[in-house]
């Protein structure tokens, strides 16, 4: 299939909203946590306080990843203001994740980031054959293989 093909159907199956392990480092320190992301028009939103752990992370390395199900997604992440300032994702988030937007999203604090993302790898099984699909953003290329241990 077509890198374009395999990319709508990328989003397709990641669907609006998703509890995802998004993974943060820096100084070679990684840490990990579940999110409550949302995805409006193909961009990936999360939001956070600015007094967290991860927000430290995030400014000091931008390089992400995301984990959910059969679905690895390594990406470039990026602050682009409060939530309150973007509807898009408000309207996605109070309808997916309500208790979270009334309880966070109009705090001081609380910063929303954008993850484009550069590389996915999902595992998937035909008649019973595992294959790792690879889908290299920045590149634009596709690749499923069979996966063959030794």
């Amino acid at each position: 299939m077509a890198f374009s093909e395999e990319y709508e159907k990328f989003f397709q199956e990641l669907g609006e909203n998703k509890k995802m392990v998004l993974s943060t480092s820096l100084n070679d320190i990684v840490t990990s946590r579940m999110m409550s992301i949302v995805v409006v028009n193909k961009t990936i939103y999360f939001q956070t306080d600015k007094t967290f752990r991860k927000y430290e992370q995030l400014k000091g390395n931008p390089r992400v990843s995301l984990c959910a199900d059969n679905i690895q997604i390594e990406g470039y992440c990026k602050e682009i203001g409060a939530p309150l300032d973007h509807t898009d994702f408000l309207n996605a988030y109070k309808k997916y994740f309500p208790s979270s937007y009334t309880r966070y999203s109009s705090l001081k604090n609380e910063c929303l980031f954008t993850v484009t993302p550069l590389f996915v790898q999902k595992w998937l099984y035909i008649d019973g054959v595992p294959y790792m699909e690879i889908l290299d953003i920045a590149n634009k290329q596709y690749e499923r293989k069979q996966y063959v241990g030794i």
